[in-house]
């Protein structure tokens, strides 16, 4: 049971947001879509061009940089059909399906810093990549891998294995036994883990890339604005289990991929939110007076997407969402600022973390923050900002450093007491996808200021 300290603290709490947003109506960078019809989407054909764009860019530009930063001379990347290595499709041309038999992909460091493209492969990629041997049997394809290994001379090779970081762990167990049994016993000591080579290159993200991804993630608030409509929910008819597949279906239709099933959720008086309940809401008929919650992540030109968002379903003598839960919302817009406001080149995500804990704290916010990295994947390498189910540090992936460039799930949620529903507490979870230049973060399509309304 919520105690009567928590009741006042929350009510002065609400006077202050209310003051707040009597001051300042609106929070910077807020945005309202109304549907995906008004982005163009290109189909799978189209978008091999562009995608391959992308990937030449990066592979001439950035893994150069990326390399020299990590002082690797040569970056082997070896995967099998059915076992690919996670890296392994941001690195070739589309379109690729999978590996084939075994595809060894070889990056070499030159003198003048360009970074050489091979493969070692039955079957040639092409461009971008040159065949340095190509055609005959397994066991003359891993020997032909030694004999460039050895006439490359690199002093520090990396290789995809870590304890810690999935996505750089892609050398399986049985390929890293065939490559040092080919290769030189004094070329064993060279071999090192490019465990940070392959998070720097999964993170950071090029002019061009941050270009286009406004548009990427348009595509999915927008669908979520469609979702959140009378176009698809009659209230006391429509499930929340309806708008979810609502959601699968739009994106199916687009040739948009999920990277995850979409889920919707509701609120309503009766239904207890305590303090200590890490997620709030459930599944069920949608009724006038409830709000709705949902979680998208889709994939387009290759860059993922992950947003969360909030509705209101208005009551028949309604026209507004009710001033309590604006204010609660406002309070949500707060927490993303505080947030924010702590991202600051060379911390780590775990004095991210803390420094926002504090000071949502002193603001009388009761919140949780759970952000992540955003690229490639959807849950992608990088700073860990907490987690839903710890917010206390994280190690490692919360102890790496923030860097200009990079893209990031503003993800969390607050809890507010409601005044129209009897002081009880309604949760306000949100997730924008955003990007940090160097200097601030910036929302790649504007974030939620305003309640979705449902008529």
């Amino acid at each position: 049971m919520k105690s009567l300290v928590l009741l006042t603290c929350s009510a002065v709490l609400l006077n202050l947001v209310f003051s707040t947003t009597q001051a300042n109506s609106s929070f910077a960078q807020g945005r309202q879509m109304s549907s995906v019809n008004d982005f163009a989407i290109l189909s799978p054909r189209e978008r091999v061009a562009p995608e391959n764009q992308l990937l030449l860019e990066r592979l001439d530009t950035l893994l150069p940089k990326l390399m020299a930063e990590q002082q690797l001379d040569m970056w082997l990347v070896i995967n099998r059909e059915k076992a690919e290595d996670p890296i392994y499709f941001t690195l070739v041309p589309q379109p690729t399906f999978a590996a084939r038999r075994t595809t060894m992909l070889i990056f070499h460091r030159l003198a003048d810093g360009s970074v050489e493209k091979l493969t070692v492969n039955r079957y040639p990629l092409g461009a971008p990549f040159t065949a340095a041997w190509q055609g005959g049997s397994l066991e003359q394809q891993w020997q032909a891998l030694a004999e460039l290994i050895i006439a490359k001379d690199p002093q520090r090779i990396g290789i995809n294995v870590s304890d810690e970081w999935p996505v750089a762990d892609g050398l399986t167990s049985a390929l890293h036994s065939r490559l040092k049994s080919v290769l030189p016993q004094p070329f064993h000591n060279r071999l090192v883990s490019a465990e940070q080579l392959v998070v720097r290159w999964l993170e950071q993200r090029t002019d061009t890339e941050l270009a286009i991804y406004p548009h990427i993630v348009s595509l999915a608030r927008s669908a979520i604005a469609e979702a959140f409509s009378s176009k698809v929910i009659t209230p006391g008819v429509t499930t929340t289990e309806d708008v979810a597949w609502y959601l699968r279906e739009r994106f199916s239709q687009l040739q948009l991929p999920v990277w995850f099933m979409p889920y919707v959720t509701l609120q309503r008086p009766g239904l207890t939110c305590e303090q200590d309940t890490a997620f709030c809401g459930q599944s069920g008929v949608i009724r006038r007076g409830d709000i709705l919650h949902t979680d998208v992540g889709i994939c387009y030109l290759k860059l993922c997407t992950d947003t969360q968002e909030m509705a209101y379903v208005l009551k028949a003598d309604e026209q507004d969402v009710p001033e309590g839960l604006k204010a609660a919302l406002a309070t949500g817009n707060q927490w993303q600022d505080i947030l924010t406001r702590q991202f600051v080149a060379g911390r780590t995500g775990n004095e991210i973390l803390k420094a926002t804990q504090q000071k949502a704290k002193a603001a009388g916010i009761l919140s949780s923050t759970y952000s992540h990295p955003l690229g490639f994947f959807g849950h992608a390498p990088g700073p860990t900002i907490g987690m839903w189910d710890n917010q206390s540090t994280t190690p490692v992936q919360g102890d790496w450093p923030l860097y200009a460039n990079t893209a990031y799930a503003i993800e969390g949620n607050i809890k507010q007491a409601i005044p129209e529903w009897r002081n009880q507490l309604a949760q306000i979870m949100l997730e924008q996808s955003a990007y940090f230049d160097g200097k601030q973060v910036i929302y790649l399509a504007g974030r939620q200021t305003q309640w979705h309304l449902v008529r």
